[in-house]
């Protein structure tokens, strides 16, 4: 095990024993949501998962060490800490390490430290994408580069509309990594359940996922696998209001000269606040039905030996 890993108790247990284990992020809680919606949505994450089947791992970096599990202290921390906390991608945990100081990891660090740990399947809100006008700023998430590098699937809501989807997708295809669709032939576009962008193949089911996972792990692909799965009809959003929101959003962070890691943050709280919050709601929502469809997909690879 890595020397700067920490493993919570029932999280090792359940791995030792072959039962189904689900990794969360922690960006969602510091850096995500308003305290205290952001402790009370991370332990009904944890409960969700409990409820169909599986054991949260909620991973973060306390105090320079690698937490694969947190304590309800530990989320309370992180949630009341808020922004205060780093906003850990794979470039920060040296520093973070070497200084002992606390980290919210994003998609692309709690899939390398849930790899770390042995946690196959790994539920999320939506992934980092390549962001609208990149061709010059050059703006791409590295969680698409972990993607292409770590053995971990990412159950999510699509990339967040916030980005370019269709330069994401082409990203995705370019790394070979499959995109995935959870009863839809259509990319999701997190707030809403189409984006106008096809998926790579079509699963109706937590089994088939998993022996499509196993099977690309059979193969020796070092890459991650990336499930779409689109937020309950009820709580999709009109896509006319969420698009003039975001764009919006948009403009406010060109004039502010917001960008690089501060970027996916402040246009997520502008969204909300332009939404009245209805946008905050709808992204509570998705993350449940995320960490369902994730729980099932790890106890169908438990069932057949396949963790």
């Amino acid at each position: 095990m890595n020397k700067y890993l920490d493993i919570a108790p029932e999280v090792a247990q359940a791995l030792a024993e072959g039962r189904p284990v689900v990794a969360l992020e922690s960006t969602i809680i510091s850096h995500g949501m308003p305290y205290p919606k952001n402790v009370e949505t991370a332990l009904l994450v944890e409960q969700t998962i409990r409820d169909n089947g599986a054991v949260p791992a909620t991973i973060a970096v306390i105090a320079g060490r690698l937490k694969a599990g947190l304590s309800h202290e530990e989320i309370e921390h992180l949630g009341k800490a808020g922004r205060g906390v780093a906003k850990a991608s794979r470039r920060d945990l040296p520093a973070l390490v070497a200084r002992g100081a606390d980290g919210a990891t994003t998609v692309a660090t709690t899939m390398i430290i849930a790899h770390m740990a042995g946690i196959r399947i790994f539920a999320t809100g939506g992934i980092g994408g390549v962001h609208r006008g990149a061709e010059v700023t050059m703006d791409i998430s590295a969680d698409l580069e972990e993607l292409a590098q770590t053995p971990v699937m990412v159950v999510c809501a699509g990339a967040k509309s916030i980005l370019d989807l269709g330069l994401t997708l082409e990203y995705l295809e370019t790394k070979g990594v499959p995109v995935i669709g959870y009863g839809t032939e259509e990319l999701p576009a997190f707030y809403t359940r189409k984006s106008g962008f096809g998926v790579d193949y079509r699963v109706d089911s937590p089994e088939e996922l998993a022996a499509i996972f196993a099977a690309q792990r059979g193969l020796g692909y070092r890459g991650g696998m990336l499930v779409t799965n689109p937020i309950p009809e009820e709580y999709s959003m009109d896509k006319a209001v969420i698009d003039a929101a975001i764009e919006q959003a948009l403009r406010e962070a060109k004039e502010q000269g917001i960008h690089g890691k501060e970027t996916t943050p402040f246009l997520l709280a502008k969204v909300v606040e332009l939404t009245g919050g209805d946008s905050l709601e709808s992204n509570i929502r998705l993350v449940l039905n995320n960490a369902r469809v994730a729980s099932l997909t790890a106890a169908a690879l438990a069932k057949n030996g396949q963790l």
